[in-house]
């Protein structure tokens, strides 16, 4: 889960731009051809791919289908290539699973409403589930030696239930910089407590919800979790499957915690400190699910630009955008269908005006020297699923892929003097930010929402963690002719209202100038890109650097062969 409105953009550029300081320059044909990127365009493409026909593109629904056929009808227009296995398809094969609302969930003498109080889903595969085991506190579950952190200090919690806070433990005033300080680390986010629980052995974890841990509302959780979920097949080498995966609310976590006469404030402050030790406490937990199972494929969508340089074209750049959102679920005011026009269905439309822009300066005889690949992505908001498969199963290999640039929704609150970047410092990328920035007088920022941990929610993750460098680009704030907290009132009216919510719909007041804007400000980083002669790294503290360095081993193991 993420916020919408969030872009994020990975690169890698050249040495040479550290000394011009701008990177190679848009000429006319290729300006002209960046006018092709309009807010009729990007209307356009979303109000179809956002409408109540497509029922929120689910996976493997109905809609999510017709999204997949219009996207590649709109490559092979713009006369884009398939994939190298000559489909503009890359079928991702997912288990599905729907927890009925009869779940059960008892914790010592109480028992909990499945959505109300908690949401709960489960690795097994099986119609039946029933998992019992005693309940330990184990803090924030992380284990992180470079911050010498281990909350588990070698405890045996194999066959028990977790109970977890979400979010890193708070920095102090003696380690500012404890965790990243005010920005998230992945050791804070949902996805890496479960698979902390699964690596210890643990037959069940259960994340205590807060909306300022989170970063959202616990209806969020709710919308996104009592639905159909989605999964990869088990694959060998995986983490051990959890049969419980659940979150309580603030409410039910107390609730839980006053059987022992313990209390959730005072825990958190005990959990804070390196010397917290796992917690047992003495109460039995027991749960029972009944899901309906399907396996199905959903596809990823796949069209490339060839480039224009010999020497080049066997290097990539790699556009991303998820056509994906929540289907069809609970109503809320009497609206079922969960729209997701910010989230994505609009970066899902900058992705194919890109596309478009990128063409016509190919036709025109002004095409990028590398080549190109435009990559519409499924099951975002199950997982990262859709991005997760292509990182297993490349079509592209990523030693040879020097960029991926990924819209995660676009900016709809209208033209801005900034644009804000997140995860700056992470690799030598910032130059190409900056220059960008500057051909289009826009002001740089770094992250304004750093406790939300944007960098590790979207589908950029997928490509860093293969070892592709990764900088994210989120909106600016500063919006032309508003007042100064206009823009962050904008941002923080969505998550609390139309985030994963059927709301999410096309309104009225959007000011598709900002969405022109925004993609205008992707194409520019992509053309400079696309256009470079070598390729910079990551920073030697980057936690990706490592999974770069050993794809470009492995790449000239096999090129020696």
């Amino acid at each position: 889960m993420k916020r919408a409105t969030a872009v994020a953009v990975v690169l890698l550029v050249t040495g040479a731009m550290a000394a011009s300081g701008q990177g190679p320059k848009l000429n006319k044909t290729v300006q002209k051809a960046e006018a092709a990127i309009s807010p009729d365009l990007l209307r356009a493409h979303t109000e179809f791919l956002a409408d109540d026909l497509l029922e929120g593109r689910g996976p493997g629904a109905r809609g999510s289908e017709l999204a997949a056929k219009y996207i590649a009808a709109q490559f092979a227009r713009l006369g884009l290539e398939p994939g190298p296995k000559g489909s503009y398809f890359q079928n991702v094969p997912m288990l599905g699973k729907k927890v009925e609302p009869t779940v059960e969930l008892r914790v010592g003498r109480e028992s909990f409403t499945f959505f109300d109080d908690f949401v709960s889903f489960t690795d097994a595969e099986e119609e039946q589930v029933g998992v019992e085991g005693q309940l330990v506190f184990v803090g924030y579950g992380i284990i992180a030696p470079e911050y010498r952190w281990d909350d588990f200090k070698g405890a045996d919690v194999k066959g028990k239930i977790l109970l977890m806070l979400v979010n890193d433990p708070p920095a102090s005033a003696e380690e500012p910089e404890l965790f990243g300080g005010k920005a998230l680390t992945y050791y804070g986010r949902w996805t890496y407590k479960f698979e902390s629980a699964a690596r210890q052995g643990a037959a069940g974890a259960i994340l205590i919800h807060t909306t300022a841990s989170a970063g959202y509302p616990f209806k969020v959780v709710q919308s996104s979790w009592s639905g159909e979920r989605f999964e990869l097949p088990q694959q060998p080498g995986d983490l051990p499957a959890l049969k419980l995966k659940a979150w309580v609310s603030e409410d039910a976590a107390r609730k839980i915690l006053a059987q022992t006469g313990l209390d959730l404030d005072a825990l958190r402050k005990v959990a804070a400190s390196r010397e917290f030790k796992p917690l047992p406490l003495g109460l039995n937990v027991q749960a029972k699910m009944e899901q309906k199972l399907r396996r199905l494929e959903s596809p990823n969508v796949v069209g490339v630009l060839p480039g224009s340089d010999a020497k080049l074209r066997s290097e990539y750049v790699i556009y991303t955008a998820h056509f994906d959102h929540l289907g069809v679920g609970k109503p809320v005011n009497g609206d079922a269908i969960y729209n997701g026009a910010a989230d994505n269905a609009v970066g899902v439309a900058g992705l194919l005006a890109i596309a478009e822009a990128m063409a016509r300066a190919s036709q025109e005889g002004a095409g990028a020297k590398r080549s190109q690949v435009f990559l519409a992505v499924t099951a975002e908001e199950y997982g990262l699923l859709g991005s997760l498969y292509y990182a297993r199963n490349p079509l592209f290999p990523p030693a040879q892929t020097v960029a991926n640039i990924n819209m995660d929704g676009l900016n709809l609150i209208g033209p801005t003097n900034d644009m804000v970047q997140v995860g700056s410092g992470k690799s030598e990328l910032d130059e190409v930010a900056q220059a960008a920035a500057r051909e289009m007088a826009l002001q740089l920022k770094p992250d304004q929402f750093p406790e939300q941990g944007f960098f590790y929610r979207s589908d950029q993750f997928s490509f860093a963690q293969i070892g592709i460098p990764a900088l994210y680009f989120d909106n600016g704030l500063e919006v032309i002719g508003k007042p100064a907290d206009y823009g962050r009132q904008k941002v923080e009216e969505y998550i609390a209202r139309d985030y994963h919510q059927p709301s999410d719909e096309i309104r009225p007041d959007w000011d598709w100038s900002g969405a022109e804007q925004m993609a205008r400000y992707l194409f520019r980083c992509g053309w400079k890109a696309a256009n470079w002669e070598r390729a910079f790294d990551w920073h030697p503290t980057a936690e990706f650097r490592a999974a770069r360095e050993e794809s470009l081993r492995q790449s000239e193991k096999e090129s020696a062969r």
